[in-house]
């Protein structure tokens, strides 16, 4: 086995732009905001684009090399994570997901919880996580009078910024970012403010769901240096593990037998070399390590996220 790459899905979204142009050269026409770069889902599953899988879909590799490729992390055949890049080149709306058990009794889906990682960002950007303190009461009637933007907390971001948005907190990504999105593998979005574009808005369902006790959650890096590279755990929840390594020559790395991994590359570019082949890896690609890879190295000058699912 190898590790993977996979077709980038690209979805035209009415706030998109054409950011992923600084650093990919396969992009179609179109306002483009998001890059769904490691799925399988109903509404985009990738396919294999290198090796000698090359061709064959996300869903027929977990049919036919489930262990091999995916150790433990499959269950009742549904893959765990999804890993997209998002562009934004005006406000998304202001939204809300669903924890796993109103989701799996209203959506019929996994609940969505996800990391956000700050790839790029022009000056003066913002994200919005979280209310300023307000209460359910005075946010519903904020919803009524159209003064959602008042309860909102808005913090101003740079590249490198990492935050932790949990089911149920109120968030949105507002204009000039690329951000790296891990998520748990779900499309569920409840949309309560959408700065009067003419799209669906779920007043009830995020009502329902919002919890108002959430507070933004900024991740820390907390560097270990080591020769050639440093590393930090930049989170860990009840969903997926994420380490970051910033690596200026070279590092040795296994696979763990038990679940896959995925390497997002944020900076810089390099080379996975493993027993039978080597890879390249670049800025704001992504690629899926087998479980049963066993032993590679990195090496390069770059920027890398490693996440994984936790498995049941």
């Amino acid at each position: 086995m190898y590790p993977l790459k996979f077709e980038n899905l690209y979805y035209d979204k009415v706030w998109g732009g054409r950011d992923f142009e600084i650093f990919r050269s396969n992009m179609p026409e179109g306002n483009i905001g998001e890059s769904w770069d490691i799925a399988c889902h109903a509404n985009g599953t990738g396919v294999v684009t290198n090796g000698y899988l090359k061709g064959v879909g996300f869903e027929k590799l977990i049919k036919l090399y489930n262990k091999e490729i995916f150790g433990n992390a499959i269950v009742d055949g549904e893959f765990p994570m999804l890993v997209k890049l998002i562009n934004s080149n005006e406000n998304l709306s202001v939204q809300v997901h669903p924890n796993d058990d109103y989701a799996r009794r209203i959506e019929n889906s996994y609940g969505k919880t996800e990391v956000w990682y700050v790839i790029d960002a022009k000056e003066g950007a913002e994200l919005i996580v979280g209310t300023n303190g307000c209460t359910r009461e005075q946010f519903e009637e904020a919803i009524k009078n159209n003064k959602v933007e008042s309860c909102l907390n808005r913090i101003k971001v740079k590249k490198g910024d990492a935050f932790l948005i949990n089911s149920g907190l109120i968030h949105a990504i507002c204009s000039g970012l690329v951000i790296l999105e891990i998520q748990q593998n779900s499309d569920v979005t409840y949309r309560v403010y959408d700065y009067g574009r003419p799209r669906e808005i779920h007043i009830e369902k995020s009502l329902e769901v919002i919890d108002f006790d959430l507070k933004p959650e900024r991740l820390v890096e907390r560097y270990k240096e080591f020769l050639g590279y440093k590393v930090t755990d930049l989170c860990k929840n009840e969903y997926f593990i994420i380490y970051k390594y910033d690596i200026s020559t070279k590092i040795n790395l296994s696979s763990d037998i038990k679940t896959f991994s995925i390497i997002t590359c944020v900076r810089g570019s390099g080379s996975i070399n493993y027993k039978g082949g080597s890879e390249t890896i670049s800025m704001g690609e992504s690629l899926l390590i087998p479980a049963t890879l066993g032993e590679y190295e990195i090496n390069g000058d770059l920027e890398m996220l490693i996440s994984s699912p936790v498995l049941k």
